[in-house]
């Protein structure tokens, strides 16, 4: 157990000694550089900011300029006004040290490279019948409510994005519809509100664009936009699947919601200048919500540009939804873990895509698979097995079937067995495929455990689970006639247990601030349908020909939108509610317990997951909608907060930018933020045995309210709750208590359990953790 500890501190010492580090480059060579300046320092000699900027950067620049530089301003690729100010520039090393040494200069910031995290999920959320004359329904305002979504673009044509019926654009909206490379300004609507393309960073890192393979406009050409923004606010389609699959209507989470879709990904990835012009863009265009599906690397908060600029968006009333990532199971994995972001993982849902592999022994072993083609194994016949690895529990290219490892003389005719990782999965049976052979076995490895994930494969083939996986390959190894034949099932609905928390969803603690626990909730993300791109097959390999209107794709990428969704709803019936309340909302009433009454399961290791993993639990609309309570939090309150980190006068001006903002000290620690979770951090210091936080709530429930606590038993601390009641007596009232605990028996690991005020109706639950960090 001791051991585990060590491991587990060891991996957050790591991840913070990592965001320390900063690779050195060639001074010579000019990089794109973030540069944030403070507004109000502006000398009145100056007509406008761009100006100002300008003069900044020649007064830098004018000794290192060579021939062929040109202007000061060609070396701005971006000027930021509204969630930001500053601008993105083209620096040398030396010229970035330089300014920032300027008067004026809040920060400078490196460019940063970031990924994307990649139709039943309304029922399973219980936001259907979709005709239904609930408050969920289409007659909600949900018309007015705009969703930005930063991603890889949009398909137009696509029936998600149908405004028939719709209500004239709402007049708050500024955005425009870019146009470009097949794209116009028709293929923007009711539904469509806005369409923007940001590429200047992507460009000045990696060369021009080249438009014949790509489009350089809002176009989506991944798939993966137009997949997160169907998700979002998609319009209802009938009859939607994937070569038969998941066959049924498929409809985004608030279908009345408007979207505006940032295109900040491309080829090469994403860049932070275009995320933050995109971010910056849309909260001058008038988005109500960003869903962001994509993270970058560890870096501590003054020197992450997105939490920098979605704390922006924050102080102008923007709700920003952020998946998680996909690093987990492995502990301190995840990104995107700012307060103000509403940082969501992945879950299954009561729906999964069964197939069998029948080995010669009669034995039969259950997978997943999305395999629909015109090749089909013959389920009365055995075909011969073939697994090109060892018995050595390590990988090798042959057993990952990876490019050019297979041979066609021992593989053609048989059923391949293939490992997990380094090359796409769908990938691998394209490689089987080349080899002859007529059918693959996708077998996990440790990493990814027995979590089973779907795929569109260009042969028949199976994904089956770790241990089921070494069972066979052991069979194919010690019998020279081992074989086996795949069927597939098609969908099969009301799966127990669900949802259940994904292997790969990204995983706590927090590694800046162990007192903000994170992720904050969990949303279907496995195996979700939803409309695509006709630019792609959906495997996305360029062998893949197939062509669809619809595609099932899994990642915290999926769970991220449903939460932007919902939010949008929220956001539609309360349209006064601050973004922290709508967090509040979704959190509170998030549940713990799946479909079989148990505990929410972690499909990496089958058994229960911690809130680590899940967060607050999994997101639940229609409790959502009706909270009882909330935790409110201010823009002034997420400062003091960071008034808490250590951070110096010039890191916190990064945040303190639009209102001037000056640390007040109200936080006597980060646990103390009126956060919905709850984490105490007893610290190395022994003599520390009493912790006391505090919080708020503020009744948005009846007028008249008296709630009680419960507390979950602990093993190492008692827990008191002073007051143990609430009685309000009006609504928005504000009510505080504080909760002290007090060690009895540290314990080794984290304790998880609950806090829930109870009024007869609400049940307003916050998840607790307790840490004892080791004496030193």
């Amino acid at each position: 157990m001791a051991e585990k500890t060590v491991k587990w501190l060891f991996l957050i010492l790591s991840y913070l000694s990592f965001a320390l580090l900063f690779s050195a480059g060639n001074p010579l060579i000019k990089k794109t550089y973030i540069v944030q300046m403070e507004k109000s320092a502006m000398p009145t000699s100056f007509s406008s900011q761009l100006e100002w900027y300008s003069s900044k950067l020649k007064s830098v620049t004018s000794n290192t300029k060579s021939e062929g530089d040109g202007d000061d301003e060609d070396r701005i690729i971006y000027s930021y006004q509204n969630a930001f100010h500053g601008v993105a520039a083209q620096l040398t090393e030396e010229e970035a040290e330089r300014l920032e040494e300027e008067d004026g200069v809040v920060a400078i910031l490196p460019e940063t490279n970031y990924q994307l995290h990649t139709t039943r999920s309304p029922i399973f959320l219980g936001l259907e019948p979709e005709e239904s004359t609930s408050i969920w329904s289409k007659r909600l305002p949900d018309h007015d409510v705009i969703v930005g979504v930063l991603d890889t673009g949009i398909w137009p044509e696509s029936a998600s994005f149908n405004d028939t019926g719709m209500t004239p654009v709402p007049a708050h909206w500024k955005g425009i519809c870019e146009t470009g490379r097949s794209f116009e300004k028709h293929h923007c609507n009711r539904k469509i509100v806005g369409a923007r393309v940001f590429y200047h960073g992507y460009e000045a890192a990696t060369g021009k664009i080249n438009e014949k393979n790509e489009y350089k406009s809002p176009r989506d050409q991944d798939g993966h936009g137009t997949h997160t923004a169907a998700t979002v606010a998609g319009s209802p389609v009938r009859g939607a699947n994937l070569l038969g699959y998941a066959y049924g209507t498929a409809r985004g989470m608030a279908p009345g919601a408007r979207i505006a879709a940032y295109k900040v990904c491309w080829t090469g990835g994403c860049f932070s200048s275009d995320i933050l012009s995109a971010v910056d863009r849309a909260v001058a265009d008038g988005v109500n919500v960003l869903s962001i599906s994509l993270g970058g690397g560890v870096s501590s908060y003054s020197r992450d540009s997105l939490a920098i600029a979605t704390f922006g968006a924050m102080e102008m009333g923007v709700f920003v939804s952020c998946s998680a990532g996909n690093g987990g199971p492995d502990p301190v994995s995840l990104t995107n873990v700012s307060p103000w972001i509403t940082t969501v993982g992945a879950s299954t849902m009561d729906r999964d895509f069964p197939a069998n592999v029948k080995l010669g022994t009669g034995r039969t072993v259950t997978g997943v698979s999305l395999y629909k083609g015109r090749r089909f194994l013959l389920v009365n016949k055995q075909y011969p097995l073939a697994y090109m690895g060892s018995n050595s529990s390590s990988s090798d290219p042959s057993s990952l079937c990876l490019e050019g490892t297979l041979d066609p003389n021992a593989v053609t005719g048989k059923i391949v067995i293939c490992d997990r990782g380094i090359s796409p999965r769908v990938q691998k049976g394209q490689v089987v495929k080349d080899a002859g052979g007529v059918g693959m076995i996708l077998t996990n490895t440790v990493a990814n455990g027995e979590e089973l994930v779907a795929d569109c494969h260009l042969l028949p083939a199976v994904a089956v689970g770790e241990m089921e996986g070494k069972a066979i390959k052991h069979y194919a190894l010690t019998n020279r006639k081992a074989t086996a034949t795949l069927a597939f099932l098609g969908t099969r609905l009301g799966i127990r247990p669900s949802p259940v928390v994904a292997a790969f969803s990204s995983r706590g603690p927090n590694y800046l601030t162990i007192e903000i626990l994170k992720p904050d909730v969990v949303a279907p993300g496995v195996n979700i349908l939803a409309a695509w791109t006709g630019e792609l097959g959906p495997s996305s390999l360029p062998t893949d020909h197939r062509r669809v209107k619809f595609n099932i794709l899994s990642g915290t990428s999926m769970s991220c939108p449903h939460v932007s969704g919902i939010a949008a709803l929220l956001k539609a019936r309360h349209p006064g509610w601050s973004p922290a309340a709508i967090k509040s909302a979704l959190m509170t009433t998030a549940y713990v317990h799946d479909n079989t009454r148990n505990p929410l399961q972690d499909a990496s290791v089958a058994a229960p997951s911690s809130p680590y993993d899940h967060g607050a639990g999994h997101i639940n609309p229609l409790k959502a909608l009706d909270p009882g309570l909330i935790y409110d939090i201010e823009a002034q309150d997420y400062f003091e907060f960071l008034c808490t980190q250590k951070l110096t006068t010039t890191q916190l001006k990064v945040f303190g930018k639009y209102s001037n903002r000056s640390c007040h000290h109200t936080l006597s620690s980060p646990g103390d933020l009126n956060y919905p979770a709850i984490s105490v951090v007893f610290p190395e210091d022994t003599s520390i045995s009493v912790l006391t936080l505090h919080r708020t709530v503020t009744n948005v429930g009846p007028p008249i309210s008296n709630y009680h606590v419960v507390v979950t038993p602990f093993k190492g601390v008692t827990v008191k709750v002073d007051p143990e009641s609430l009685n309000f007596t009006r609504k928005n009232q504000k009510l505080s208590y504080k909760i002290t605990f007090t060690t009895k028996s540290p314990q080794t690991m984290p304790e998880f359990g609950g806090l829930v005020w109870k009024d007869g109706v609400h049940k307003v639950r916050s998840p607790i953790v307790v840490t004892w960090l080791p004496p030193l």
